[in-house]
This record gives C-alpha cells, structure tokens and sequence, in this order.
C-alpha cells in the first residue's frame, strides 16, 4: 500500500510550555531551589574540599551530548603490558556538598535530575551541577579517580579507586568522535575505546548480559520548535557506556568485598515471559534457535526491519523488576544485575543520581582499607526506597514529557492518516503502533492490528492538555 505522506504544522509552544508547567506542578517538579540550598551551593563552591593526590597530567576526555554541561565523567585509555589501563575519572560532588546540609536534604528529596526539552530540575544548583563539580574542559576538579586494570581479553586484573584532582583537555561529543573513528582522524585514547568496548561488549554476551538495540524517542527544542525523533544510540556510546558499565561491576565487587554497599540489582527474566517474547518472536518470522538464549537473540534484532521492531518492542520484559539492594555482613541473596550479567552498582553519575554519590564514598573506604564515613553508611538502608520513589517519579515526568510534545506535533493533523508498525497486539486498551515520521508511539483501536505488520491508521485524538494521543485502524 502507499504511503500517504502529511505536512505537519509546528507545534504550539505557547501550549506545550503550558502542559509542561501542569505536568511539573503535578509531579511537584521543580526548576528551581529553595534560597537556603542556593546559598549553600554558593558556599559550597568558594571553599570545597580538596584532595591531595594530583592526576592533572593525565589527559582526560569527557564524550557526551553536545549541549552538556553536567559532565560527571573523563576517561583515558592506554595500553599496558599486554593489556590495558582504563582510567575514569567521577566527579567528586561529596567535595562540595556537606552531609545534612541543605544541597543534600533537596538531593534527597529529588533524587535525581529530571531532563525536558525546555529546562532541567536538576539535582544540585547550576553552581555545582554545571560548574564547580562539572569537568568542564580546562579546569581544575576534584575528582574520584578510577583505575581499572584489564588483561588482553577485557577480564579485570586490578582496581583502585582514590581521590584526586584531574583536568579534562575536551569537551567531545559523540557524533564527533564516530566521525573521527569512522574516517581514521580519531586519537589513539579514542581508539582504544573503540577496542576496549568491542571486547567488553564480547565479555557481557559470553556473560548473558541483555543489550537491547532499542531505539529512544527523544523530544528536543530545535531550531522551528519542538520536535520528535527516533534515535539509536551510535557505536561510540554503547563502547562509552561499556566503560561506566565496567566501572559500575568494580564497584559492586568492592562493595561485596567490603560487606557493605547498596547494588543495582535485577532478577533473570520470568520463563513465562520469555516462552511469550519466543511465540512472539515466532509469529513474526524472527528466527529463534533452539537452545539459543534471549539475551543472544536479541543481539540479532535490526530495530530497522518492522517485524524485529515489534519484537524489540516486547522485550523489555526482559529487564523488569529491577531495583536496588543496600546490605551490611552478608551479601544479598540475589546480588547479580541479570542485564550486567553481573553484581553492578551506580557509580558514575553523582551529578545526575543521587546513590552514586554514596557508592562511590563506600567504595573509596574499601579500596583504601579505612572506615566508611558515618554519613554515608547510615543512608545505604534508606536509600532503595528514596532511589525507586524517585525513578517512578522520572519515569513519569518522561513519558509525560514525550506525551506532551507528541499531541502538540499532531495537534492539528486529526483525521489524518499514517502509516505505521504495530508493536503492541491489541487488548482491552487496544494495540500499540509506531510511526516513523513523527517518531510517535501510541494506543490505536481496531479489531484486525497484526502484531509487527506496517498498516494505516488515522489520528483520532491529539490533546496537548490531556497529553493523549490515540490512533484508529484507517
């Protein structure tokens, strides 16, 4: 059948700010602090807490999104005796922010920051988040160096972690150094990223880690308004995010070592939910070996073919339940991350998430062999409920951003039609579609929505206000 192509018309930003500001109000949101945590986080900067130990002669990199300023992770690499050495450097908030004091109650409170198109409620004032903690390229910061040794295959042979005062040399982004790797301009640091999280990635299939190729839904601020996109991640940001995976498998062993931490945690998958995903996968032509895993199969999904898109689509099943886990003296029961394939903790988002701090405060006491510091391990029991409060809240403000922006595009295409994937079979809700163009995902009615099939559908309903969108069978 055709495609139907449609012109959509900007969306409103008048209205889309106002949905924003609801959206906020309900989810008690906010933007901005309190004047007592402002003026601590401008104490906080004139005077922080130092380190000792000086690593500003390593020549750190920082690879993010263009537009980022809350950079809480540096990297180098270099090789070593027949093998590598994997410096990250986290960014020390724990030099800025005194425990009890009022950065680290609204911390607390808030429990990460929460990202929108429009602004950022962040977790520490700008004069942190974005300044002083940042590593910023070019400036002098307080830092928790990591050092992580790795043999010829990327097994682990030795981790240190300590404070020290490090200097990021550039601020790159990825879409920079793809390119850079791509054309053969990239340095050799960046070139061993390249190696290492190839063989890192090797480690954590032969491990059953689960890595889902699913492309994001982004909705950003562009240059004609607010927009939607679909956007898989480059092979540069799974290679980086292979090292703070790999930073975060130290900490967790640390942490057990030491008998006390707080892990991320999260249970193998339900056999009835893989035995659903493998008639799923069946119904839809994905061929499925016998005796194949699914973690190894979904490694074989093109999120480009629609059949293996609505696959994709069921396979968060995968990765549910998960949680986090604090323990002192015995390790937890289940202390493995079945995503990992591993016992994995947060560690290397301290700007962005509020447990990373602590991990990384135990971790530094076990690796140095001291005690760890009263303030920290009197929160590790507190502090699954604060994290999962705060993620159900995140996860919320996110689709209610995405939901937001996606009427606002459609708004004034109803009665339109589409063409689309069914991603989600029908029940009593009705299925799931996909659009490509705008990069929409929602609820559509009908009685005849073949799971994985490309099909028309027509835009029912797109209300910015109740920031619903809704689809019928064309």
């Amino acid at each position: 059948m055709t495609q139907r192509r449609v012109r959509l018309s900007p969306p409103d930003a008048a209205g889309i700010d106002r949905a924003f500001a609801a959206l906020r109000d309900e989810l008690d949101v906010s933007l901005g602090f309190p004047d007592e945590v402002a003026a601590d986080a401008r104490e906080a900067v004139r005077s922080p807490r130092l380190p000792q130990e000086d690593a500003t002669d390593v020549p750190f990199v920082t690879i993010d999104p263009p537009g980022s300023l809350d950079l809480d992770q540096a990297l180098h690499l270099e090789r070593r005796d027949g093998g590598y050495r994997v410096r990250y450097a986290i960014a020390d908030v724990a030099a800025f922010v005194a425990p009890g004091g009022p950065m680290d109650t609204e911390a607390h409170a808030r429990g990460q920051t929460f990202y929108a198109p429009d602004a950022n409620a962040r977790l520490y004032p700008a004069e942190v988040s974005e300044g002083a903690a940042s590593l910023l390229p070019e400036q002098t910061r307080p830092a928790l160096l990591w050092t992580l040794d790795l043999d010829r295959d990327g097994e682990s042979t030795g981790t240190d972690v300590r404070r020290a005062l490090v200097r990021s040399r550039a601020k790159l982004d990825y879409e920079t150094v793809q390119r850079a790797l791509d054309d053969g301009t990239a340095d050799d640091p960046l070139l061993l990223l390249r190696e290492v999280g190839l063989l890192l990635q090797e480690r954590e299939a032969q491990r059953g880690g689960v890595d889902l190729p699913i492309p994001d839904q982004e909705a950003a601020l562009g240059l004609d308004g607010y927009e939607l996109a679909w956007r898989a991640p480059l092979p540069v940001e799974r290679w980086n995010a292979q090292v703070s995976l790999l930073t975060g498998r130290a900490a967790a062993e640390l942490m057990l070592r030491g008998g006390v931490g707080i892990l991320r945690t999260l249970p193998r998958a339900d056999p009835g939910a893989v035995a659903r995903l493998r008639r799923t996968a069946r119904a839809l032509g994905a061929s499925w070996p016998e005796g194949v895993e699914a973690p190894a199969f979904v490694r074989t999904l093109d999120p480009a073919v629609p059949a293996h898109a609505a696959v994709l689509a069921q396979t968060t099943v995968l990765l549910r339940g998960s949680g986090y886990t604090a323990f002192e003296g015995e390790p937890p029961q289940e202390a493995r991350h079945a995503g990992v394939g591993a016992p994995y903790a947060h560690a290397t988002a301290p700007i962005r998430r509020l447990v990373d701090r602590y991990v990384g405060e135990v971790c530094l006491a076990v690796c140095a062999g001291a005690d760890i510091s009263e303030w920290a391990r009197a929160a590790l029991p507190h502090l699954p409920e604060t994290m999962e409060r705060s993620n159900r809240r995140a996860q919320q403000y996110g689709g209610g951003i995405v939901s937001i922006v996606e009427a606002a595009v459609l708004a004034r295409s109803v009665g339109r039609v589409f063409r689309a994937v069914v991603v989600v079979e029908a029940d009593e809700r009705g299925g799931v579609v996909q659009l490509s163009d705008p990069a929409v995902a929602a609820r559509c009615d009908g009685e005849d929505l073949p799971l994985g099939e490309e099909i028309d559908v027509r835009l029912a309903v797109a209300d910015v206000e109740a920031r619903r969108v809704r689809f019928r069978r064309a």
